[in-house]
């Protein structure tokens, strides 16, 4: 072969292997798959009725250890309840310091006792009793001092020591027969007037027996002032 002829061939050969490789690329290319295009997730959007199974769940869920039930909670005041509820009233015929009865009768210690107008040293006297053993009607109790008054109403807040437990009455009526017995049909042994102060020595069934001034006698109750109608003393 001569040179001319192969250098025809070899470029022929040349030209073949280059338009091989251009068709061997472009073969590539067509078959290469192209990228998928990236697409977002949908929105997810609650039903409209989602709230409602939250609300339920929140409710069925047990309550942490911190924070205590609401049926827990309610109930932590009961003991006070009960506590008050054991608690019985106090009787308003009862005094509130010492549980005697009031209204009740009782005497002046002293010549002199000054009646407060409010239980304390700090209240201006409103009344002055200078009569020792007079009778006096307790009607309220407050600490160390007694709400007192006298066969006239009048009276206010006397220190308990002041007060003596023995009776006594004031004459009520213009005048008043004692007698031997508590019967109207005895004998009469003296006579008292309105405003005489006398001791009580005993009561029963509506007659007191009295003394005065050494003089002892039986008298109806309802004509004293210092003792209750119906009232047993021995």
């Amino acid at each position: 072969m001569k040179a001319g002829q192969s250098a025809a061939l070899l470029g022929i050969l040349l030209a073949m292997a280059s338009a091989g490789m251009a068709l061997s690329q472009s073969g590539a290319e067509t078959i290469r798959p192209k990228p998928r295009p990236i697409l977002e997730p949908p929105a997810i959007t609650a039903p409209p009725d989602s709230a409602v199974p939250e609300a339920a769940a929140s409710a069925s869920a047990p309550p942490s250890p911190e924070a205590p039930a609401p049926a827990e909670a309610a109930a932590a005041p009961a003991p006070t309840a009960s506590r008050a509820a054991d608690t019985p009233p106090r009787d308003p015929n009862r005094g509130a310091v010492t549980n005697l009865p009031l209204p009740r009768f009782v005497s002046l210690k002293t010549d002199e006792g000054n009646a407060r107008r409010g239980p304390g040293l700090t209240h201006r006297i409103d009344w002055v009793f200078t009569r020792a053993g007079m009778p006096l009607r307790i009607t309220a109790e407050y600490e160390n001092w007694r709400r007192v008054e006298d066969a006239d109403g009048l009276g206010g807040w006397v220190h308990y020591s002041l007060l003596s437990g023995v009776r006594s009455v004031l004459i009520a009526e213009e005048a008043v027969d004692f007698r031997s017995l508590p019967r109207n049909e005895a004998p009469v042994v003296f006579r008292a007037e309105q405003g005489v102060v006398g001791r009580v020595i005993s009561c029963a069934e509506g007659w007191c027996r009295i003394q005065i001034e050494g003089e002892r006698g039986w008298a109806p109750a309802a004509a004293l002032w210092g003792v209750a109608p119906d009232e047993i003393i021995d």
